[in-house]
């Protein structure tokens, strides 16, 4: 069956979806956007998706492209028209399409609306899960807005390839006093020397991940303590365990950083205790 995309009130063929050459994602990367897993047929965490979205929306003054219920109910119909079952969607909302003017286009002009969605095998989540990946720190060199989840990601996509240039899977951002930031796409979490879990504070600096809010439920369920404030990258490379989180991946471990091994070098038993009781505290919302 071929994909489905929704694109400004139409469902069309991913191959044909296109928007127009003058949509201010396109020129200005004037838009935001929310990634969302889908597992055993249920959308996770939506509600609070959604409500990150708003957050953008409004720092950046962008318009809701419809009603929530209404962008619940495109985003059930493009899930089901692609068979999604486990996997992930993508929803893009930019400002819309006007004549080129860095200025904001003029008052009731429509944002546009993209929604993909797609398949993903949970056997590889699985293998990363069992074997771990490998990061490699970066110097921060992003725009000073980053708890708005913009669309602006080309620091991002560089930082990646970096990573992979350096047979790593995760790139980790790094301030000007040597703290560790999040990573190119996920937040960053240790377990220190004292079994505490820590993670940087998401008032600044950082996107508050959704996946990160909800592990911090999960980590209350099972007992575990956990802090927020900054970590040095000296204290990562000796910390107990270190492990990522992101919407599509949950909780990977991560073994090495910058080549250098972390603990014994093999996944670490907190990681995968909040990552095996996480689907069981998210909030589920049936397809």
């Amino acid at each position: 069956m071929p994909r489905i995309a929704y694109v400004n009130g139409r469902y069309v063929k991913h191959s044909d979806a296109s928007v127009h050459i003058e949509d201010r994602g396109y020129q200005f990367a004037d838009g935001v956007y929310e990634v969302c897993e889908v597992r055993h047929g249920y959308i996770v965490d939506l509600t609070r998706h959604l409500n990150r979205l708003d957050r953008s929306l409004g720092e950046l003054r962008i318009a809701w492209p419809m009603g929530r219920a209404a962008l619940t109910q495109v985003i059930r119909e493009t899930l089901r028209r692609n068979h999604v079952r486990n996997g992930l969607f993508y929803m893009q909302v930019t400002r819309g399409v006007a004549r080129r003017d860095h200025v904001f286009p003029a008052e009731g002009t429509p944002p546009s609306l993209v929604i993909t969605a797609k398949s993903t095998d949970p056997k590889i989540i699985a293998a990363k899960n069992a074997n771990g990946i490998r990061a490699i720190t970066v110097t921060d060199n992003r725009w000073d807005r980053v708890d708005i989840k913009s669309v602006g990601l080309l620091p991002n996509a560089m930082a990646r390839q970096q990573a992979k240039e350096a047979g790593a899977q995760e790139a980790i951002y790094v301030d000007g006093d040597g703290m560790v930031k999040e990573g190119a796409a996920t937040n960053v979490w240790i377990v220190d020397r004292d079994g505490m879990l820590v993670t940087r504070p998401a008032e600044h600096g950082i996107l508050r991940g959704i996946t990160r809010a909800t592990l911090m439920d999960v980590a209350a369920k099972l007992g575990l303590q956990i802090t927020e404030r900054n970590f040095s990258v000296s204290e990562m490379l000796a910390a107990r365990e270190v492990f990522i989180t992101a919407a599509t991946s949950i909780c990977f471990p991560v073994v090495s950083v910058d080549g250098q091994a972390i603990a014994n070098g093999h996944p670490g038993s907190v990681s995968q205790k909040v990552r095996e009781a996480f689907f069981d505290v998210a909030e589920k919302i049936a397809i």
